[in-house]
């Protein structure tokens, strides 16, 4: 059964003529003939009783055109609801982010994306980096938000940003005195003895932290660890350590615990932004839209960062 061949049955039914019919569908009318009795030897049944200047439903034909109706009704719905969604008038996109990052830069992203795309729905599921590559490859999530590098290899991403990395250190650090310091930045190699405060094991900055003063010959002497990088900050504000933290989260001005923030020598660390999803998974084009999305929200705070 084919859906021409409903398409076909429902147009005579309307017309009550073959060749009615046949004009309006735009074909010969023997193809008409010839489809209808092939869909009529497939289901055993007779549709329509022939007669000389018309055509009558027969029991079997009136239950056939209902629910030939219905799934043509149906079909037409799924093409108007595939065409909304191929042009970006409907949607669903599921995306994962690590909750600090993405509390600095979802509050950008989310209502850009909303004001271009109303009618295309974000759920958002927040968790630290580790459990976030794997809720990604395991489908869980649609796209990610995560920084280079990944850990799993069944996940390919987009990048969509460098977040330049400072140092964190109480404000009356002695590093916060010397003016060359503050020209040139600090090498990495002068925190060697400091007392460090990091994230816990599972978040990608940890990671990171870890890996930049191994690079700079030393492992770092931490103190305190913490689930949230605000903790962090206000613990070293506090006087209890120094950190390394992403430039987009260093700590609101308007806090009451500041830590006193400091470049890093030239060339300073960074981290990469990316958007991250499952290899081969087919990306629909509300997820491509959100990237880019996020794409332009990153290069337009960042401008602004640095204007």
């Amino acid at each position: 059964m084919e859906l021409r061949q409903l398409q076909y049955t429902l147009q005579i039914a309307e017309e009550k003529n073959f060749s009615r019919a046949a004009d309006k569908l735009h074909i010969a009318q023997p193809s008409l003939s010839q489809q209808l009795s092939k869909l009529e030897q497939e289901l055993g049944v007779k549709l329509f009783q022939r007669n000389t200047s018309t055509v009558e439903l027969t029991y079997a034909g009136a239950s056939f055109i209902t629910h030939a109706q219905k799934i043509m009704d149906a079909v037409a719905e799924l093409r108007q609801e595939m065409d909304d969604i191929s042009q970006l008038r409907a949607g669903r996109v599921v995306v994962g982010s690590m909750p600090i990052t993405g509390s600095h830069l979802l509050p950008y992203v989310l209502p850009a994306f909303k004001e271009q795309y109303p009618d295309i729905q974000v759920t958002l599921r927040e968790d630290t980096s580790l459990n976030l590559e794997k809720l990604t490859a395991g489908g869980g999530t649609d796209l990610s938000l995560l920084s280079l590098p990944l850990q799993e290899p069944t996940l390919s991403y987009v990048p969509i940003g460098e977040e330049i990395i400072d140092l964190a250190v109480p404000p009356d650090h002695p590093l916060t005195k010397i003016p060359e310091v503050l020209e040139r930045g600090v090498e990495l190699t002068q925190l060697q003895d400091e007392p460090f405060i990091v994230l816990k094991k599972g978040q990608g900055f940890r990671k990171l932290t870890v890996d930049l003063c191994r690079g700079a010959g030393f492992e770092p002497n931490v103190v305190f660890e913490s689930n949230n990088i605000e903790t962090v900050q206000s613990l070293v504000a506090a006087g209890m350590g120094i950190t390394l933290v992403p430039r987009f989260i260093a700590r609101a001005k308007r806090s009451e615990l500041i830590p006193a923030y400091l470049p890093l020598a030239a060339p300073a660390p960074s981290r990469t932004l990316v958007i991250a999803y499952r290899k081969g998974r087919y990306l629909s084009k509300a997820a491509e839209a959100f990237i880019e999305t996020f794409k332009a929200t990153m290069e337009h705070r960042q401008t602004l960062y640095h204007s």
